[in-house]
C-alpha cells in the first residue's frame, strides 16, 4: 500500500517502523517527520492542519491510507476533509475527536454511556475552582479542558499549587476539577471502525519526570508491556481486556455512533485500577506516546491490515490482534530542563553504538539534521529519543535498554532509571 503518516514524533516513528516490519512492501510517506525517520519513510513538506493540502497530496500520490498521528490535526478536522474526498483515513473526525479535545465532552459521553469514571466539576472562574476544591477535597486533580500536550494535569495536596495551575489555564477556557482516584494506571488502545472494536495489549507508562514517580508531570518518560501483574486481580491479562472492552470501549463507541459522530481510529483509554474497580481517567483520540513504542513491536498481526480495516469499516472481518510473548520497554531521553524549559539545539552522539545493542531500536521524537553536512543530529524538543528494547523477559529488556541509553551523549539530558523495575524484580 501507499501510506501517508501525519506527524513528527516518536509515536509516528513507531507506527512507521511497525509498517516497515511487515512482509508486505509499503511506500510510506511522512509529513513532516523528523531527521530520525529519514531512513524509514519519505519526508513530505505539508501543513498537517490543512485538510485541503493533505487531500491534494493524497490524491496526487494515489495514497491508499492516511494515518493521523497527533491530536491537533484530528481536532482540526483533517480526517473529515479526507473522508469527504473518499480517502481512507485512520483517525476520528472533528466531532468525535472532542473525546480528547474537550475533557467536558468526554465526561458527558462517559456519563451517557454509563462508563465508570471519577466525579468531575467544570469550572470557569477561580471562585468555581475553589468551590470544587471544597466539594471534592484533597488531593486536588486539575485538568485543562482542552489540548495541553500532556502537561495540562496536576495532582497535588497543595491547594495553592492546584489553584495556580487552574488559573494558568482559565484564560484559555474551562478547567475540570476531578475526584482523586488511587491505584495502578493502565493504558489500553482500541482500534475502532465506528462500530466494531479490537483491543491491543495493555501497557503502563511513567508520567513523572523523576525516579520513584517524583517531579513534574510530563508527556511520558517510559513505558512497558505486557502487564503480568494484571493476573493478580483479573486472572489474566485477557480477562482484563475483555472487561474493559465490554464496560468502557464498546459503550463509548456506541454512544458516539448514536449521536451521529462515529469514532473511526484509535481510542486510547487511560485507566486506573481502584479498590472499587476499573475507572477511566481520560480518553485520547490517537495512539499514546510512549506506549505505542512498546505495544507495536510486540504486535505480530500486520498493522497495515488493522488500520485499513478500521478506516474502511471492515474491522469486524479482522480477528483479534495477536502479540508475541516477548516483552518490551522504552526509556525516554529528555533534554535538560524538560518539561518546564527544555534546552534545544545540542548535538546527540553515540546513536549508532546504542542501536547496535541486541534487541534495541531507537525511535526519534525531536531530532533534526545540523545545518552543516556530516554533523551529529541535534535535539529540537523536550523528549528527544525513545530507546526501545525487546527481549524474552523484563530483566533482559531493561539491561538492553539501559546499556543502549548509556551509550548516547546529549549534554544535560536526563532519563528515569526505574522503568519496568517492578516487573523485572
Amino acid at each position: 500500500m501507499k501510506i501517508l503518516v501525519l506527524g513528527s514524533g516518536a509515536r509516528e516513528h513507531a507506527i512507521i517502523l511497525a509498517l516497515r516490519a511487515e512482509k508486505a512492501e509499503h511506500d510510506v510517506f511522512v509529513a513532516p517527520g523528523n531527521a530520525g525517520m529519514a531512513d524509514d519513510a519519505i519526508p513530505v513538506t505539508l501543513d498537517v492542519l490543512d485538510g485541503a493540502a493533505v487531500t491534494t497530496f493524497a490524491n496526487e500520490q494515489a495514497i491508499d491510507l492516511v494515518v493521523i498521528g497527533p491530536e491537533a490535526p484530528l481536532v482540526a478536522g483533517v480526517a473529515d476533509v479526507l473522508r469527504a474526498h473518499g480517502i481512507p483515513v485512520f483517525g476520528p473526525g472533528k466531532a468525535a475527536a472532542q473525546l480528547e479535545g474537550s475533557k467536558s465532552f468526554a465526561k458527558r459521553i462517559m456519563d451517557a454511556a454509563g462508563v465508570p469514571t471519577g466525579r468531575a466539576v467544570r469550572a470557569t472562574t477561580t471562585a468555581e475552582v475553589e468551590s470544587a476544591f471544597d466539594d471534592l477535597g484533597a488531593p486536588y486533580v486539575v485538568k485543562a479542558d482542552g489540548l495541553a500536550a500532556g502537561k495540562g494535569v496536576i495532582v497535588t495536596s497543595d491547594r495553592g499549587d492546584a489553584r495556580a495551575h487552574a488559573e494558568n489555564y482559565l484564560p484559555s477556557g474551562p478547567v475540570l476539577i476531578e475526584e482523586f482516584l488511587s491505584g495502578p494506571e493502565v493504558s489500553l488502545f482500541f482500534l475502532s471502525d465506528g462500530d466494531t472494536v479490537r483491543a491491543l495489549s495493555p501497557a503502563q507508562d511513567f508520567k513523572r519526570a523523576l525516579d520513584g514517580d517524583e517531579g513534574p508531570n510530563t508527556g511520558g518518560m517510559g513505558a512497558y508491556s505486557p502487564l503480568p501483574w494484571l493476573a493478580e486481580d483479573f486472572g489474566s491479562e485477557r480477562a482484563f481486556v475483555e472487561e474493559v472492552t465490554r464496560d468502557v470501549a464498546l459503550p463509548v463507541i456506541r454512544q458516539l455512533d448514536s449521536e451521529g459522530t462515529p469514532f473511526i481510529g484509535l481510542l486510547y483509554a487511560g485507566l486506573i485500577l481502584t479498590p472499587a474497580g476499573v475507572r477511566v481517567i481520560e480518553f485520547n483520540a490517537r495512539f499514546g506516546d510512549p506506549e505505542t513504542q512498546i505495544v507495536l513491536p510486540r504486535l505480530t498481526t500486520p498493522l497495515s491490515e488493522l488500520l485499513f480495516a478500521a478506516a474502511s469499516g471492515t474491522l469486524e472481518d479482522q480477528p483479534e490482534p495477536v502479540f508475541s510473548d516477548d516483552v518490551a520497554i522504552t526509556v525516554v531521553l529528555a533534554s535538560e530542563g524538560y518539561p518546564d524549559a527544555p534546552q534545544t539545539g545540542r548535538p546527540i552522539e553515540g546513536l549508532a553504538d546504542a542501536a547496535a545493542v541486541e534487541g534495541v531500536r531507537l525511535v526519534h521524537a525531536a531530532t533534526a539534521s545540523p545545518d552543516a553536512p556530516g554533523g551529529s543530529l541535534i535535539a529540537t524538543g523536550g523528549r528527544v529519543l525513545n530507546v526501545v528494547a525487546v527481549a524474552a523477559d523484563f530483566p533482559t529488556a531493561r539491561e538492553r535498554a539501559y546499556e543502549a541509553i548509556g551509550r548516547i551523549t546529549l549534554e544535560g539530558s536526563h532519563f528515569r532509571t526505574d522503568i519496568a523495575a517492578r516487573v523485572a524484580e
